[in-house]
């Protein structure tokens, strides 16, 4: 496994989400808020959700 490739993964990631803080602070604001009011199981689903759908993105390129 290459460690870099995960290392630019990483910094990626975390350049989106302090982008997304910089830029549109109040709707992080209310988005965590929202977050706060779901149920555990449902944000556990979206999270499964969401890194399946990274892996497959980042299957799909290595691939290619």
């Amino acid at each position: 496994m290459d460690w870099s490739l995960l290392a630019v993964g990483l910094g990626l990631a975390l350049f989106i989400e302090g982008v997304a803080y910089a830029l549109l602070p109040s709707s992080m604001k209310s988005l965590l808020v929202a977050m706060l009011e779901q149920p555990a199981a449902k944000l556990r689903g979206l999270g499964l959700t969401m890194a399946a759908i990274g892996v497959a993105i980042v299957w799909l390129v290595q691939g290619v």
